[in-house]
């Protein structure tokens, strides 16, 4: 790392607890700009990891989960996604969400990806995975989760990505890692 990369231009000058539930805690944070002008700055803590994984089967058949998503108000297809606390193993919650959602149980498990979301308000972690080797069983959604689930090839995903008709960020840089890792085989 180089100096710039390791050096913080900010300085705080007082952090509280605006609000806090079970999912999200958000501070309020007094600072001095990078300019060292007096500023405010509000920074969204995620209590879980996101989670994503994109099931493929041996014929690259895929599934995606619909749902409403409250904070857009609209209708969502994506992959089969979830909040993992930390502190738990990523990899179980991975596998706990895909049960959940598509009652999908898989046997081979490969990281394909970390991304900060939305780093410029929120601390929010999200690891992705592909999942292999399926069997199924029945699902077993929570009780806020009223969800349509899919089977379809993966390049009609991929397809649905680059055409912007899914927009979901987890979906999105999972769905074109998967495309340049199958692309290099």
């Amino acid at each position: 790392m180089n100096e710039a990369e390791t050096n913080n231009p900010w300085t705080t000058l007082n952090t509280k607890s605006a609000y806090q539930n079970p999912w999200i805690e958000i501070e309020h944070h007094d600072v001095l700009t990078p300019a060292g002008n007096p500023g405010i700055y509000g920074v969204v803590k995620f209590k879980n990891l996101a989670i994503g994984i994109i099931p493929l089967d041996k014929d690259n058949y895929t599934w995606i989960v619909g749902q409403y998503r409250y904070p857009h108000k609209k209708y969502s297809w994506e992959i089969p996604e979830g909040g993992g606390p930390i502190g738990i193993d990523p990899l179980d919650s991975a596998k706990r969400e895909l049960l959940e959602e598509c009652g999908i149980i898989a046997t081979n498990w490969e990281l394909i990806l970390e991304m900060d979301l939305s780093n410029s308000a929120t601390d929010e972690r999200a690891l992705l995975y592909v999942a292999r080797d399926l069997s199924f069983t029945h699902s077993e959604p929570e009780e806020t989760e009223d969800l349509q689930v899919k089977k379809i090839p993966f390049s009609e995903l991929f397809e649905r990505v680059m055409d912007g008709s899914i927009t979901d960020a987890m979906t999105v840089g999972a769905v074109l890692k998967l495309q340049h890792l199958l692309n290099r085989k």
